[in-house]
């Protein structure tokens, strides 16, 4: 209820302050108290603290950023370069530089850190493996090229894949248990996977896999994986590797702290790109992911804490960032969320969601800020993408999404779904949790939804509140089921105001 002026004006007739000699204090008068004008004012002031109640949380929400930024420090390491070519690195692509790589990382450790760089020209090598207070530097003009002989990643190494834990193949680059590490440079980082190497393991036809070639579908290879996730197998007792088909990602730093990628240009994955797990203190800076292989995600931050992604280009097979925590039986027996991640100022082009949170999930997810990132290709799916189901759980609780420009996706601007994978999930009771989600600002120009959400009938997604949108081009309109709590304001679809709800549906 708002006061017109003239009415405010006529509170001249009651002496609203007086001094108490007694209380020792200015109060107000019992008449002005009695009024009309006084009981307006109160239902004003009431409505005000309602309004502010209902906007506390994506306030409060937002105010968490520059927190989260100030525990996000990147690592500084010694002016001392350690130069592979001075280790017997040969340039030409042809020669197996493996062993100089190591060299050069164990003296740079050794002498208490710094850089190892990769002069210009090509370099051929097998795993590296990184070390505390080391930055590989790959220099403007310089190529490392992965080797695509799946031996030069054995001995098996600790890590995850798809979401469960195993010893498996190393990935490209590996770090385990290491603080100050960092991949900077201007150059470019080349996997080799293609439909002749690595990718025919996925076992679809589409990447160059042909009836009576092995993959990673075969029964000793991811089915066995999951079983042993399910079942609680000790961990060093899923060895895979030699046999087993199961890809290696790209970049994995392992239960590190004080971590950087910076600069650098990722091209023709095996797997996963950029998968940093169970890390704290992460920075991941204008880089740029160029893969269109199966399952090529762009950054998967998996259990991670302090996490900024930043003026990346993402162009993927798969999703472009994926926030993950682990999957099923495995993922909740580690227990370790992503928590308090900040994405801005990234381009996602291909791929299937531009920003995911899941479905690997079963750990849990909050405080995840993504803003001023454009969304934009005929190839991209979805644009922000959450996503489990029952078998997956996992307690998805604060997401913020605001200033985005969506060029066009394929199917939904936002999707929100506990159905992902329903075979899987079928006789499973662990409902996810889904809350609290807010999207803020955004302008889409082709899309077939706006708003596709589908919870469960056992645990509805809770408090999605959309303000502030101009949805435009979009020929399905939406889909929303077992969602509570959903409040659009000011959102326009086709430049037609679908209302201010507070529903359940």
């Amino acid at each position: 209820m708002f006061l017109e002026y003239k009415k405010i004006s006529r509170l001249s007739d009651y002496p609203v302050f007086f001094f108490s000699r007694r209380a020792g204090k200015v109060m107000l008068r019992s008449s002005f108290l009695r009024s009309k004008y006084f009981a307006a004012l109160a239902i004003f002031v009431a409505a005000l603290s309602l309004q502010g109640k209902n906007n506390a949380p994506e306030r409060s929400g937002w105010d968490k950023v520059p927190e989260i930024l100030k525990q996000i420090v990147p690592p500084v390491f010694p002016n001392r370069d350690f130069v592979i070519t001075e280790y017997g690195a040969v340039d030409g692509g042809k020669t197996l530089c493996t062993d100089a790589f190591r060299k050069a990382i164990e003296d740079c450790r050794k002498s208490g850190g710094g850089r190892v760089v990769v002069p210009k020209g090509i370099f051929l090598t097998g795993a590296i493996h990184l070390e505390s207070n080391v930055n590989l530097y790959v220099t403007d003009g310089a190529i490392v090229r992965f080797s695509t002989n799946p031996n030069d990643y054995l001995p098996v190494v600790y890590t995850r894949w798809e979401g469960v834990e195993l010893m498996n193949y190393s990935p490209l680059i590996y770090a385990y248990g290491q603080k100050n590490i960092a991949v900077t440079g201007k150059g470019i980082l080349d996997g080799q996977a293609d439909n002749e190497h690595w990718w025919p393991w996925k076992g679809s036809e589409e990447f160059g896999w042909k009836v009576g070639m092995p993959s990673q579908i075969d029964s000793n290879c991811r089915p066995l994986l999951m079983r042993m996730g399910d079942d609680n197998v000790p961990v060093k007792a899923r060895i895979f590797g030699d046999g087993h088909y199961l890809r290696p990602t790209f970049v994995e730093f392992y239960d590190c702290e004080n971590v950087l990628v910076k600069g650098v240009t990722l091209e023709s994955a095996p797997f996963w790109f950029l998968h940093p797990t169970l890390c704290k203190n992460v920075t991941i800076e204008d880089v740029k992911t160029d893969s269109n292989g199966p399952n090529t995600d762009g950054c998967d931050p998996e259990s991670c804490s302090d996490v900024l992604i930043e003026n990346c280009t993402f162009n993927d097979g798969d999703d472009c960032i994926a926030i993950k925590s682990g999957r099923n039986e495995d993922g909740r027996r580690v227990n370790v969320a992503a928590t308090d991640i900040v994405i801005r100022g990234c381009a996602m082009k291909e791929g299937h969601g531009a920003v995911s949170i899941g479905s690997e999930v079963s750990g849990g997810c909050s405080n995840v800020f993504v803003e001023d990132c454009s969304f934009d290709s005929p190839s991209l799916d979805q644009g922000i993408r959450i996503k489990s189901n029952a078998k997956r759980g996992g307690a998805i609780d604060g997401i913020y999404a605001r200033n985005l420009k969506v060029g066009q996706v394929k199917e939904s601007i936002i999707r929100v779904t506990m159905n992902y994978d329903p075979p899987e999930a079928k006789d499973y009771k662990y409902y996810p949790v889904m809350k609290d989600i807010f999207v803020k600002d955004v302008v889409s120009q082709r899309s077939e939804f706006a708003l596709y959400v589908d919870g469960l009938p056992e645990s509805k997604v809770e408090d999605l509140v959309v303000e502030d949108c101009k949805f435009n081009g979009v020929s399905k309109g939406d889909s929303v089921v077992n969602v509570t709590g959903m409040k659009l304001e000011n959102v326009f679809v086709d430049g037609k105001l679908i209302g201010e709800t507070n529903d359940s549906r």
